[in-house]
């Protein structure tokens, strides 16, 4: 189920991505010249060596990639604070996750590229456990139960196909992919198109992706009974527990009529080779969601309410409820020096803003460091602000006639800082061997995490690219 918090998702995912990204861009850059390629290998990532024309052809096209690629990726997450949503905003937020994947890319053609990117992601989380905290004796939100919430499987396949054009001026690809777990499913397709002009200098581009998805929802364990059809007091939770402070509790609880969210996003991007030293780019993301924005299974309490509990637990009076609709805005740079054949700053920065009354501000710097001939270092720095959404209380701070209402902390206003160092080894020449198959490059990183709300958290991630000889 979905309760791993938004910000610390991201957190445990941006080294995979960034890795699978650096593949993505070794996949279209490889073609191009001998120059432009060295710069995308210090600002880029690129992990790739430009293809010679042979003495003897002038209208020889060399192949995009030139044999199958094997990327295995995986990280192991770890998180504390005392700010759960599950549990109205106070309790344990502990959490861990080990997540692997395989991404596959196998060229068709000179021009043609398949990838195949499969994954799984499992965690356990003292939070949602607590979706039911009445099956360990006392309940108390600071304490993981040991229901079936406590743990879940993430899913997911994606396969996507790219063409470029005999000059290599043009790349269009495709995508579709599906993910699932114990409480949720997505559906999404997409593709994007980019043009390199002026002597492959400039790159534009534009990218469009859809996501269907689809809840089953589960509601905090309290509430059930008065769902449509439950037994309110009588049903056995309250029948064989002594419900505390005001007696008679008796929430004002619907069940949310539409389960499905549908995501549309839009983006937009320039890059530009300033001069030799200098590469820059500009980004703007649009991105429209409708449908259930809610979480089902975080409490909400209300001041106005009088507090019943069993043992340490609050009863909840609601669950979330946010609005259906959100649109939102991201800008965002990225400028990159190449300092000399040890050093290069790579910096980035980005503006978020969206309906729900959100502002954000995310600033990184990180300086790859070249060792020897083929280890890089990569320390990296991080920060992050953003205002809270129009619909945020801390615990127990809601007022019952308020139309909208949270307390996840994701939602609240903080600030986060994010150190990180990583080492990489690549050898373009694939040196190392067993049988045909050859390994390019391996990649280790360590993140360590932090807001000013109390939540941290670390995260060690790793990759290995095999080539197929």
């Amino acid at each position: 189920m979905p309760s791993v918090p938004t910000e610390e998702k991201l957190v445990a995912v941006v080294v995979a991505t960034n890795t699978i990204l650096n593949k993505i861009q070794v996949i279209f850059r490889q073609a191009q010249s001998y120059n432009l390629l060295i710069i995308t290998l210090f600002f880029l990532g690129a992990k790739a060596h430009a293809q010679n024309l042979p003495e003897n052809s002038t209208d020889y096209t060399p192949r995009v990639l030139e044999t199958t690629e094997i990327d295995f990726l995986s990280s192991y997450y770890s998180q504390d604070g005392n700010n759960a949503a599950v549990t109205g905003g106070l309790g344990t937020e502990e959490l861990t996750d080990v997540t692997a994947a395989f991404v596959i890319s196998i060229p068709l053609s000179e021009d043609d590229i398949l990838t195949i990117d499969t994954g799984i992601s499992a965690y356990t989380s003292a939070s949602s456990s607590n979706i039911n905290p009445f099956d360990k004796r006392p309940a108390d939100p600071f304490t993981a139960a040991t229901g079936a919430s406590r743990d879940d499987t993430w899913y997911n396949l994606t396969a996507a196909y790219s063409k470029s054009s005999d000059d290599r001026n043009t790349i269009w690809s495709a995508k579709v992919s599906f993910s699932t777990e114990y409480d949720y499913s997505s559906f999404g397709f997409g593709g994007s198109y980019s043009k390199l002009l002026n002597e492959k200098n400039t790159e534009i581009s534009i990218n469009a992706s859809v996501f269907l998805d689809k809840w089953n929802a589960i509601y905090p364990y309290e509430l059930r009974p008065f769902a449509p059809g439950g037994l309110g007091l009588d049903d056995f939770l309250f029948r064989e527990n002594t419900i505390t402070g005001n007696p008679d509790y008796d929430p004002d609880f619907t069940v949310f009529s539409n389960e499905k969210r549908n995501s549309y996003a839009l983006g937009l991007s320039l890059s530009q080779i300033i001069t030799k030293n200098i590469q820059g780019s500009f980004l703007v993301d649009f991105v429209q969601q409708n449908g259930l924005l809610s979480t089902p299974f975080q409490r909400v309490y209300f001041e106005d309410v009088e507090d019943s509990f069993i043992d340490n637990f609050h009863l909840a009076d609601d669950v979330e409820r946010l609005p259906d609709k959100r649109f939102k805005v991201a800008l965002g740079t990225r400028l990159n020096f190449y300092i000399n054949e040890f050093f290069v700053l790579r910096s980035f920065y980005r503006f978020y803003t969206d309906d729900w009354g959100i502002t954000s501000h995310t600033a990184s710097l990180e300086i790859p460091i070249k060792i020897v001939d083929k280890w890089t270092l990569y320390p990296a720095y991080r920060f992050y602000y953003q205002s809270s959404v129009d619909y945020f209380a801390f615990y127990n701070q809601h007022n019952s006639q308020q139309r909208y209402y949270t307390s996840d902390f994701d939602l609240s206003q903080y600030a986060a800082n994010q150190y990180g160092i990583g080492v990489n080894y690549t050898d373009i020449f694939t040196k190392l061997r067993l049988w045909k198959i050859a390994l390019k490059s391996i990649d280790l990183r360590y993140n360590y995490y932090h807001r000013n709300t109390g939540l941290s958290a670390g995260i060690i991630s790793g990759g290995l690219t095999f080539q197929v000889q």
